[in-house]
């Protein structure tokens, strides 16, 4: 069990942990369950500084730390995601060399806009929360995440015929996986925000659902590139339904 919660810290963050301990493909394959635990990991740390230094900090200025730190905590694995499939999805090619675009390690103008508008989505959702309460979609960002990919592997087959670093999850993953994403992230806001944020996390996988249904339409199936920018789509996603439900609109 130990050695399929540290897979699962070493493949989604940065976090460095010593010895050897997870590094098998087994232990890798095994860490589903652990994927929204690492997410709330995630969360308390980055939740927990901003509860502290927050009230200190002018909101412009916590907002673009706060983007800052959720995305060093991954490494920008995730925001890869989102540059490959929007280079690939919105390519004007067939099928195969929209999977072939995603997988080229070079990123272009559309991978270039996806990840400004991410991002500035981010920023701006968490720039209007009321002083104080930042730690809160801080901590439910990445549970919501975390457990994003596996509903997405759930729902969706995996789009390449030839395997690829993903493929070592869907060897394993069931909707017992999903379902239990599902009842972590449910928990996660109504825990941090009550009805509030139960609503955001509903929010969110509705749009989960329909970024399945794209990938879907587009490549067949998911990948590594589509479990990682439905990470980052439904991090934004859950900032923006917490500010609209919980705080309002900004001033």
């Amino acid at each position: 069990m130990m050695k399929k919660l540290i897979g699962a810290i070493r493949f989604l963050t940065i976090i460095p942990v010593p010895g050897k301990l997870g590094n098998s493909t087994e232990d890798l394959a095994g860490s589903l369950y652990w994927f929204p635990l690492v997410g709330l990991l995630i969360g308390g740390l980055t939740g927990g500084f901003f509860y502290l230094a927050g009230p200190y900090l002018p909101m412009s200025v916590a907002a673009v730390m706060a983007v800052t730190l959720l995305l060093a905590f991954s490494g920008g694995l995730h925001l890869d995601g989102v540059a490959d499939c929007a280079d690939g999805f919105f390519s004007s090619r067939p099928r195969p060399r929209m999977l072939e675009i995603m997988r080229d390690s070079h990123i272009g103008a559309m991978g270039v806009v996806a990840l400004v508008l991410v991002l500035a989505f981010k920023g701006a959702a968490l720039v209007a929360v009321l002083p104080g309460n930042l730690w809160q979609p801080l901590l439910l960002m990445p549970v919501v995440g975390r457990g994003a990919m596996l509903v997405m592997m759930a729902v969706l087959p995996y789009a390449r015929k030839e395997g690829g670093l993903a493929s070592v999850f869907y060897d394993r993953t069931s909707l017992i996986h999903a379902g239990w994403a599902v009842i972590v992230m449910l928990a996660a806001g109504w825990f941090v925000a009550g009805l509030p944020g139960l609503l955001a996390v509903v929010g969110s996988l509705v749009i989960l659902l329909l970024f399945c249904w794209f990938c879907h339409g587009k490549i067949g199936g998911a990948t590594g590139d589509t479990l990682g920018a439905a990470c980052e789509i439904t991090e934004a996603a859950t900032a923006i339904f917490y500010v609209c439900l919980l705080n309002g609109p900004a001033l």
